[in-house]
C-alpha cells in the first residue's frame, strides 16, 4: 500500500514536470525552436517528443498504464539530459530545465522500480515475481 501511494505521488510529479513544457512545444514557442535548434530538430522533432510526452502523461495517469507512462517518460527525459550534456548546456533557464529533467528522470526510475511487477521482464531483471 505506501509502495502504491508513493509511486502515485511520484506520477503525479512527473505528469506535472512534462505537462509544463507540452503547450510550448505544440506552440512554436520561440525558447523551444531555439533549444531545438541547438539539436538539430526542427518542428516535428519537438511535436513528436511533445506527443510522446503526452502519450507518457496520459498512461502515468492510469493504474494499468503507469509503468509503461514511467518507461516512456524515462527513455524521453534521458534523451533530455543527453541534450543538455552535448549540445544545449545550462545557461540560464536551460540549467532549471536540466534540472526538471533529471528530476522527472529520477522518478520515472523510482515509479519503473516499484511498479516492476506489473512486467515480467522488468520484473525478472529486478529478480522480482510478476503480479498476478
Amino acid at each position: 500500500m505506501k509502495k502504491n501511494i508513493i509511486s502515485w505521488i511520484a506520477q503525479v510529479i512527473i505528469v506535472v514536470i512534462l505537462g509544463q513544457t507540452l503547450l510550448f512545444k505544440f506552440t512554436d514557442a520561440p525558447e523551444v525552436v531555439e533549444m531545438f535548434a541547438k539539436l538539430n530538430m526542427g518542428a516535428f522533432g519537438y511535436k513528436l517528443i511533445g506527443f510522446v510526452e503526452l502519450t507518457a502523461c496520459l498512461l502515468l495517469l492510469t493504474p494499468k498504464g503507469s509503468i509503461w507512462g514511467a518507461i516512456l517518460s524515462w527513455g524521453v527525459m534521458a534523451g533530455a539530459i543527453m541534450g543538455h550534456v552535448t549540445k544545449i548546456g545550462f545557461e540560464g533557464s536551460h540549467g532549471a530545465m536540466a534540472g526538471m529533467a533529471v528530476a522527472a528522470w529520477l522518478l520515472s526510475s523510482l515509479v519503473i522500480y516499484l511498479r516492476r511487477n506489473q512486467v515480467s521482464f522488468i520484473s525478472n531483471m529486478f529478480g522480482a515475481k510478476k503480479e498476478g
